[in-house]
C-alpha cells in the first residue's frame, strides 16, 4: 500500500497536471478568441467619393447621394475563416495538441458559422455617366490600442450582384481585403494545418487550409477629393461595375454586399488582442470609366 507521503505526492502531481490542462484550454480558447464588443462601439462608415457621376445608398430605392453612413456595429465578432465569401464561413469547435513550433493547443475541428459571427450589410451604387468600375480608394480605421492592433486580423470582403433589384451574385466581383498590412507583434499561426498566410478552404469541411493572399491598399485606386479625379494603380481591383445611365438619367443600381470579420486563421489573431476593439472603420469608394 502506498504511504500517505506518496499519496500526497501523487495528488499534487495530478493537481499540477490538471492546472496545465486548464491553462492549455484557456490558451486554446484565445487562439481563436472571442472578440467581444458589448462594451464598445464600432462605427462603420461607408463613403463614395467619385463626384456627381457615382451615387451611393443603403437601400435600392434610395435616397442616393455621394456618401452613406451605415448603422454602427455593436455586438460580438467570433473568429471565422474563409477563402471565398460566396461559399460561407467556418469557425472552430475543437482543438488538438500542437506540434513543434505551434501553440500548446491548435484549432483542428471546424463547422459552419452563424450569420451573427460577422458583420454584413449592403450598399447600392448607380451612375448617370458611362459604365463605371467602382474601386476602394481608402480604408481608414482606428484601433483601441496601437500596440495591440486588432486591425491586423480584420478582413473586409465584397460580393457584387448583377444590376437590378434582388439580382444574383456575380462571382467575378468577389474580393477580400486586409485592412492593415502591418503585423501583430505577438503573431503566431494557430491552426493545426497550414502555416502563415493559410486560411480554411471554403469548399471543404475537414479543416483543410489553403494559402490565401488578401488584397491590400496596393489594390486601391487614387482619388483626389479636391479635383474629383480618379487614377488607377497598376494593381487596382474593381469591387463592382455599374451600368451606364441614358439621357442624363441614372442607370440600374448594383448591390454590393459588405462583410467585416475577424480572420481566425490569421497568425495575427492571438491572445494579446482579446481585449481590443476596432473603434472606427471607414470605407471610401471611387469610380473610373470601364474600358
Amino acid at each position: 500500500m502506498d504511504s500517505p507521503k506518496k499519496l500526497k505526492h501523487s495528488f499534487v502531481v495530478a493537481l499540477f497536471a490538471l492546472g496545465v490542462a486548464l491553462m492549455a484550454a484557456v490558451v486554446a480558447t484565445f487562439a481563436w478568441y472571442i472578440y467581444n464588443t458589448n462594451a464598445h462601439t464600432t462605427n462603420v462608415h461607408m463613403a463614395a467619393g467619385a463626384g456627381v457621376s457615382l451615387q451611393i445608398s443603403t437601400a435600392y430605392e434610395g435616397p442616393y447621394s455621394s456618401s452613406a453612413v451605415l448603422q454602427e456595429f455593436v455586438g460580438t465578432l467570433n473568429p471565422v475563416s474563409t477563402n471565398n465569401i460566396m461559399n460561407g464561413f467556418q469557425k472552430v469547435f475543437g482543438f488538438t495538441n500542437g506540434n513543434e513550433n505551434q501553440p500548446l493547443l491548435v484549432a483542428n475541428l471546424f463547422g459552419k458559422s452563424e450569420a451573427s459571427d460577422y458583420y454584413r450589410t449592403s450598399l447600392y451604387f448607380k451612375t448617370n455617366g458611362d459604365v463605371q468600375n467602382v474601386y476602394l480608394s481608402n480604408i481608414a480605421f482606428e484601433d483601441s490600442d496601437a500596440n495591440k492592433p486588432i486591425s491586423t486580423a480584420i478582413r473586409v470582403g465584397f460580393v457584387a450582384h448583377n444590376p437590378g433589384k434582388n439580382m444574383a451574385e456575380n462571382a467575378q466581383y468577389m474580393s477580400i481585403f486586409a485592412i492593415n498590412d502591418a503585423k501583430n507583434p505577438e503573431k503566431q499561426y494557430n491552426t493545426a494545418t497550414g502555416s502563415e498566410g493559410s486560411v480554411l478552404d471554403s469548399t471543404r469541411d475537414d479543416g483543410t487550409t489553403v494559402v490565401f493572399t488578401p488584397y491590400t491598399k496596393a489594390n486601391f485606386c487614387d482619388y483626389d477629393s479636391n479635383s474629383g479625379v480618379t487614377k488607377l494603380r497598376t494593381d487596382s481591383r474593381a469591387v463592382c461595375q455599374v451600368p451606364a445611365g441614358t439621357g442624363g438619367e441614372y442607370g440600374e443600381a448594383v448591390q454590393l454586399d459588405v462583410y467585416i470579420w475577424l480572420e481566425g486563421c490569421d497568425e495575427d489573431c492571438t491572445i494579446n488582442l482579446s481585449a481590443q476593439t476596432l473603434k472606427n472603420l471607414a470605407l471610401s469608394f471611387a469610380a473610373y470609366p470601364a474600358a
